[in-house]
């Protein structure tokens, strides 16, 4: 359905579900953009006044029908408070799209370990609205500038969990256990720091990692004199591992 900032988010329900549709979009976009799924697999649906590409299920293109189903898997974890990462993966690995969930426990949470955000600082519809524009737009603005995927490219999906929550033996609908052997790029990766956007009892940060040489590449043929500054800029760079808090470029 479509994507409606409410005035208020006074309810941890509310948040799990503004977050859901934003995770359902953000995903939506990197597959349509990359040229993943036909144009078949996608509904169009508007997000406030922004029209948007939702993925849904389509017989005639099993893979969408897959990635729907995983979705859905995501969302029960999700709920349970178990989810940590997701990483959405194109092997081997040519592009990795990381989302990683932080929740609250005991109501609001406003600061999330980020260096620019006061504890007592309020968090506002009107700040998370102005968040989710921005990441769909970074999004955007890099889809648009990677260079092609291979013809021969695969999708995968990766769930990583809370321990401490998690029960030794869940699996969402969907998935099941895999082994722990983290991600090998061909090339030397680059991480870019796309965004975050935060609730008052959610936050949903993403980041993309990609070979260097392929951003290289779209920087010399692809952009304009200028563009590669702003389109780092835009999405903070950094060459440290994935997991690590790395700095946007000011």
């Amino acid at each position: 359905s479509a994507v409606v900032f409410p005035k208020k988010i006074a309810t941890e329900q509310q948040s799990l579900m503004l977050v859901k549709r934003l995770l359902a979009v953000a995903v939506s976009c990197i597959t349509y953009l990359r040229g993943i799924f036909p144009e078949s697999a996608y509904g169009t649906r508007y997000m406030d006044d922004v029209s948007v590409k939702i993925l849904r299920e389509d017989k005639s293109c099993p893979g969408s029908t897959q990635l729907v189903k995983w979705m859905l898997g995501c969302y029960d974890a999700l709920q349970k408070k178990y989810f940590n990462n997701y990483w959405l993966c194109l092997q081997t690995v040519t592009e990795c799209y990381h989302f990683k969930f932080t929740y609250t426990h005991n109501g609001p949470l406003l600061d999330f370990g980020s260096k620019d955000k006061k504890a007592d600082s309020t968090i506002t519809c009107a700040d998370t609205k102005k968040a989710s524009i921005l990441l769909l737009r970074k999004i955007y603005i890099l889809m648009q500038n990677l260079s092609p995927l291979p013809n021969d490219v695969c999708l995968t999906m990766k769930l990583l969990y809370y321990d401490e929550v998690t029960p030794p033996d869940y699996q969402p609908p969907g998935f099941k256990e895999a082994r722990d052997e983290g991600l090998m790029f061909k090339m030397e990766p680059i991480y870019l720091n796309v965004g975050e956007v935060p609730t008052p009892f959610h936050m949903l940060k993403l980041k993309i990692t990609t070979e260097k040489q392929r951003m290289e590449n779209v920087d010399k043929n692809t952009l304009k004199q200028g563009e590669t500054a702003e389109l780092l800029q835009v999405c903070g760079v950094s060459t440290d591992d994935p997991e690590e808090e790395s700095q946007d470029m000011k």
